[in-house]
């Protein structure tokens, strides 16, 4: 009587070896299938034009200078007249050969020109090209008081508007109203209340809040919130 033998899955040696090349050929063929078109969606999204939020193509609002701003004053070919000035709480700086300039809620382009006038009569051709940047936007400053986590006053270096001011001083405290938040602001020497919708925006609530209901905070505002 012969031993019990485990029964051959595969057969003779030859035919287990080429089935293994066979399921070894499939597998190889679907891997590069498979980076073929991956290959393919690649070269199609980068072909594809590229979608931007309508809101990220807005121009950002041009920056108007505050008394407190330190700007940089360059006459191309002139090392006499190159400066770095400070912006007096009057809101004018002294530019040589050219006297007390008033800067305060101009745009740098705004002294470009005044400047090349004020030099004109001491060059008998062109001016040379004037260039007036804003070297540290310091002057922009508000404060925010009250109920919030880190009242102060703050320079952030951009515009923001009422809702930012409320995130830089780290948000409501608590027992904070935010409903009833105002914004006190200064013109000349009266001070007035701008009103906000901050609640509405905490709740995630936009679909009601119109273009003046969070506004732009301006230089010298305070946020309260009581």
């Amino acid at each position: 009587m012969q031993p019990n033998r485990r029964p051959d899955v595969c057969g003779p040696a030859d035919v287990c070896v080429r089935r293994g090349r066979l399921v070894i050929g499939r597998l190889l063929a679907r891997i590069a299938l498979g980076c073929a078109l991956v290959g393919f969606s690649v070269a199609v999204a980068a072909q594809a034009p590229l979608s931007v939020p309508p809101s990220a193509t807005v121009a950002a609002t041009p920056y108007r200078i505050n008394p407190g701003d330190e700007l940089e004053i360059l006459v191309w070919g002139d090392e006499r007249l190159q400066r770095t000035v400070l912006v007096l709480p009057d809101g004018t700086f002294a530019f040589p050969l050219v006297g007390q300039v008033n800067a305060a809620g101009r745009l740098p382009s705004d002294l470009e020109r005044v400047i090349t006038a004020g030099l004109q009569p001491q060059y008998k051709g062109p001016v040379p090209q004037v260039t007036v940047s804003v070297k540290k936007a310091s002057g922009y400053q508000f404060s925010v008081v009250g109920k919030v986590r880190n009242p102060g006053t703050f320079t952030p270096g951009r515009y923001v508007n009422a809702l930012e001011a409320l995130a830089i001083a780290g948000g409501p405290a608590e027992f904070a109203n935010p409903g009833a938040a105002r914004v006190i602001r200064k013109s000349g020497d009266q001070l007035y209340v701008v009103p906000l919708r901050l609640q509405d925006a905490l709740r995630g609530d936009t679909s009601r809040l119109g273009p003046n209901e969070i506004p732009r905070i301006e230089s010298g505002d305070t946020l309260v919130v009581p």
